[in-house]
């Protein structure tokens, strides 16, 4: 993949997930991919923060969508290589402060295979 079409699969994961378009953001995704993010080890402390395959992230993201349904992400940076795009973006929630994101997504054929978040 070039890095240009790694940064359009970005694009489309950021206006699914403002959406709350849980179909339209799985497509992006490798039917074995995996996800890691600190709100899981939080939330879920048995994943140990990683989930894996397609019907955990739609358990993750459709709970999580219903438990906030203001959840939104602002893009703030975005850069791109062969493999993978290193996202910026500030996570906002009505009566919440906001909240400064770097986002990893690990891209082969096309698809997204690994996403790390990192909260700071």
């Amino acid at each position: 993949m070039t890095s240009t079409k790694n940064l359009s699969i970005a694009h489309k994961w950021f206006e699914a997930f403002n959406n709350h378009n849980l179909d339209q953001l799985l497509s992006l995704y490798d039917d074995d991919a995996e996800h890691f993010s600190p709100k899981l080890k939080i939330k879920k402390p048995e994943t140990n923060g990683l989930v894996k395959g397609k019907q955990s992230l739609h358990d993750w993201w459709e709970k999580s969508f219903e438990e906030l349904p203001s959840l939104h992400y602002k893009v703030t940076s975005l850069t791109a290589n062969e493999n993978r795009v290193f996202m910026e973006y500030t996570r906002t929630v009505q009566g919440e402060s906001d909240m400064l994101v770097a986002e990893v997504l690990e891209i082969k054929e096309a698809k997204i295979v690994f996403s790390r978040v990192y909260h700071g």
